[in-house]
């Protein structure tokens, strides 16, 4: 039997000042014999945030303005091995400066080319403010997926799926944290075959019906799909219509999820439930398969 291996050392690790007070951390995913179950996020060598292994991205806070800042990434397996720590990623916040309300204006010329199956750039001019923008954020749909400094003025996404359409924004941060709007849209397709929906969709649902409070509610359960970054937001389909939008706004459960709503007061109404993830690209999933109930059967 061969020695569990720990996981290898975040790769393409990036750090980008959002603000005066936070920074952007980035990382390429590690590998692992077993599977990473979650990164540390190190500053100065001390812990400061822990994430899902599903993701690669998150925002630090509450960094003291104008000063240096050193990163470094490492993954740990499921049986709790740390593995190497990342090189180490410097990068200094902005200066505070007067206070400031005003954001910067929007990024304008927004454009998109595909860079193959899986990748694109993106491309803008640059926003204006009274003090100097200090980053840009670029969103596909609601969801931020990327972030670079104030001085650049376009950015390489990776990670994307082939074959699928995609919606982008950018959106400028000055050093007070002040958010312009967001950019005029930008769309692409990336290239190549393959379904946007194959292997993104949730598993293991099952839907149960329950009578409480005199009135039925449905017991949802499933297992979140495996899609490089954590989900954070589903959308709930019941008898062929959206019901809902469901979003963790703390940390989302990781493995198997759980959700309930009310459907009624009336018995022996048959329902029909499927529900989607978005996906850390922004883009919206396969549906899971369909579960069918009857109020009062339970």
């Amino acid at each position: 039997m061969e020695p569990d291996r720990p996981p290898t050392a975040p790769t393409g690790v990036t750090a980008v000042a959002s603000s005066a007070t936070s920074v952007h951390v980035m990382w390429n995913q590690s590998t692992d014999d077993k599977g990473v179950r979650r990164y540390e996020v190190l500053l100065g060598g001390k812990k400061v945030k822990e994430v899902p292994g599903e993701r690669h991205m998150v925002d630090i806070t509450d960094l003291a303005p104008g000063t240096e800042q050193v990163f470094t990434v490492r993954a740990l397996d499921t049986e709790g091995k740390k593995g190497p720590a990342s090189k180490r990623v410097p990068v200094t916040t902005p200066e505070q400066g007067k206070e400031d309300t005003r954001p910067p204006t929007a990024p304008a010329e927004l454009t998109a080319e595909a860079g193959g199956s899986r990748a694109a750039t993106l491309t803008w001019k640059a926003a204006e403010d009274d003090d100097a923008v200090a980053s840009y954020d670029v969103y596909q749909g609601g969801s931020k997926i990327h972030s670079v400094g104030g001085d650049a003025t376009s950015a390489v996404l990776t990670g994307l799926r082939p074959g699928t359409s995609y919606r982008f924004t950018v959106k400028a941060r000055d050093a007070a944290g002040n958010t312009s709007p967001a950019s005029p849209e930008a769309r692409l397709t990336t290239t190549g075959k393959g379904s946007p929906e194959a292997g993104a969709a949730p598993t293991e649902l099952t839907a149960t019906a329950r009578r409480a409070d005199e009135g039925h509610y449905i017991d949802l359960a499933w297992v979140a799909p495996k899609t490089g970054g954590e989900v954070t937001e589903y959308q709930i389909r019941l008898d062929g219509k959206q019901d809902t939008s469901l979003v963790w706004g703390g940390k989302a459960p990781e493995g198997k999820a759980k959700y309930t709503f009310f459907v009624g007061k009336e018995d022996g109404v048959e329902h029909r439930v499927k529900l989607r993830a978005k996906l850390p690209d922004g883009t919206w999933g396969g549906f899971s398969p369909e579960r069918s109930v009857v109020t009062g059967d339970e």
